[in-house]
């Protein structure tokens, strides 16, 4: 049986399996844009306070607040364990809880990120608390976010 036989020539093949190419790249690109504005949230590293103040944040999503500590801010608890402090971009600011031990590196004016959640109450309750590594190191993200707002200081050296 020959291809004109059949009433199908090899031209109409070809042009079937060239759309059914084309449906599964749409379909595929579709499907990784879905996945892509799912995982938008997570895929940025921190949010400053001003981030954080004009976005909705649920009550039980995990996130992580960026900035510096602010200078006088920080107190211990009674326990001995837990310590309040406030991290701010210089435009507004964030009271953070934390329960545990803080780095040794942590102090007021460094650039700190902390990872946990946004309570109710406003206050941040920090699962864990990151600080710089040297006088001179700031998180480039956090640096980033005081050159957006207008309150980028050079370091001194």
């Amino acid at each position: 049986m020959s291809a004109t036989t059949s009433g199908r020539t090899p031209a109409t093949r070809k042009r079937r399996r060239l759309y059914a190419v084309l449906a599964g790249l749409t379909m595929l690109g579709i499907a990784a844009a879905l996945v892509l504005t799912a995982f938008q949230d997570n895929i940025v590293f921190f949010y400053s306070p001003t981030d954080l103040n004009e976005k909705e944040v649920r009550p039980d999503q995990l996130l992580r607040l960026g900035g510096l500590v602010e200078e006088g801010s920080v107190k211990k608890a009674a326990d001995g364990v837990t310590t309040e402090f406030v991290i701010t971009d210089l435009s507004n600011t964030i009271p953070v809880r934390y329960g545990g031990l803080l780095p040794d590196l942590f102090r007021e004016g460094q650039g700190v990120v902390s990872q946990g959640k946004l309570g109710p109450d406003g206050i941040f309750m920090a699962s864990e608390v990151l600080a710089k590594h040297d006088e001179n190191y700031m998180p480039p993200e956090v640096a980033e976010a005081l050159k957006k707002s207008g309150q980028w200081k050079e370091p001194s050296k």
